[in-house]
C-alpha cells in the first residue's frame, strides 16, 4: 500500500508535458455566399528569435480586409499571449484592436476602437487569435472540455466547443481526414453558428471553418494549400 502511495505521488510530481508548437503556413479561398467574388485569407505561425512564436490571419476581398496577429510563447500545455493586434477595414465601420498581456502586473492593457481597455489578467485567458490554436491543440490532444476565457474587445468572454465527430473535407490540396468541431453558443443570446474542421495526419492543421451570421450572412474559408512543419500539406485525390 505504501509503495502504490509513493508510485503516485511520483507520477503526481512528474513535470506536465509542454506543448510543442510546429511552424506552419496555410492558403485558403474565402467567401461571402451573399457576393459573387471570390477572397482570399492566409494563416502562418512562425517561431520568433526570442523564443515566442507570431501567428498572423490575412483576409481580403474587393475593398475589405482583416489583419490578425498574436505573440505568444508556451507555458507547459498552456498558450500565453503576449501581444495582439486586429484591423478590419471596408466591412461595415473599420475596426482597431491593440491588448498587451502583462503577467507580472497581472493585467491586459489596450484599446478597443479607441476606447481605453484594462482588464484582470488570470492564468489561461486568451485573445482572439491564441484561442484557435489552442483549440487546435487540446483537439489533437484529445481533450473533452474545450472552454476558453478570451478577451473580445473591451470583455472577457467564455468561448465553449464540441467535437461533432470525424469527417472527410475535400479540399484542392486533396481529400483530409478532419475532426468536426462547433462553438457552443446560447441560441436565446446568439443565432451565430461557427463550425471548424482540423486535418488529423496534418497536426490537425485548420482547413475549413464555416461561419453563419445572426443576419443570415454565410462565410466560408477553405484550405488551397499549405505546408507544417516544412512539409507540404497532401491527401488522397
Amino acid at each position: 500500500m505504501r509503495r502504490a502511495a509513493v508510485l503516485l505521488l511520483s507520477l503526481l510530481a512528474l513535470p506536465v508535458a509542454a506543448l510543442e508548437l510546429k511552424p506552419y503556413t496555410a492558403s485558403y479561398t474565402a467567401d461571402w455566399k451573399q457576393l459573387p467574388v471570390s477572397g482570399s485569407a492566409e494563416r502562418s505561425l512562425q517561431a520568433q528569435a526570442d523564443g515566442s512564436w507570431q501567428l498572423s490571419f490575412e483576409a481580403s476581398m474587393l475593398l475589405a480586409g482583416l489583419t490578425e496577429r498574436s505573440r505568444l510563447r508556451v507555458q507547459g500545455e498552456q498558450l500565453q499571449p503576449l501581444d495582439y493586434q486586429f484591423s478590419r477595414h471596408g466591412l461595415g465601420k473599420s475596426k482597431q484592436i491593440e491588448h498587451r498581456f502583462d503577467w507580472e502586473a497581472k493585467q491586459v492593457v489596450g484599446s478597443d476602437r479607441g476606447d481605453a481597455v484594462r482588464l484582470p489578467l488570470n492564468r489561461g485567458l486568451l485573445d482572439k487569435s491564441t484561442y484557435q490554436l489552442q483549440l487546435q491543440y487540446d483537439v489533437a490532444a484529445g481533450k473533452k472540455a474545450l472552454s476558453y476565457q478570451v478577451v473580445d474587445g473591451d470583455e472577457i468572454e467564455t468561448y465553449d466547443f464540441r467535437i461533432l465527430g470525424e469527417e472527410r473535407v475535400r479540399t484542392k490540396a486533396g481529400l483530409l481526414d478532419a475532426i468536426k468541431v462547433e462553438r457552443v453558443r446560447d441560441p436565446t443570446q446568439s443565432q451565430r453558428k461557427t463550425t471548424l474542421w482540423f486535418a488529423k495526419d496534418w497536426d490537425y492543421l485548420l482547413v475549413r471553418l464555416h461561419q453563419v451570421e445572426k443576419d443570415g450572412k454565410e462565410y466560408l474559408i477553405m484550405l488551397k494549400s499549405g505546408t507544417v512543419d516544412g512539409k507540404t500539406v497532401s491527401g488522397r485525390q
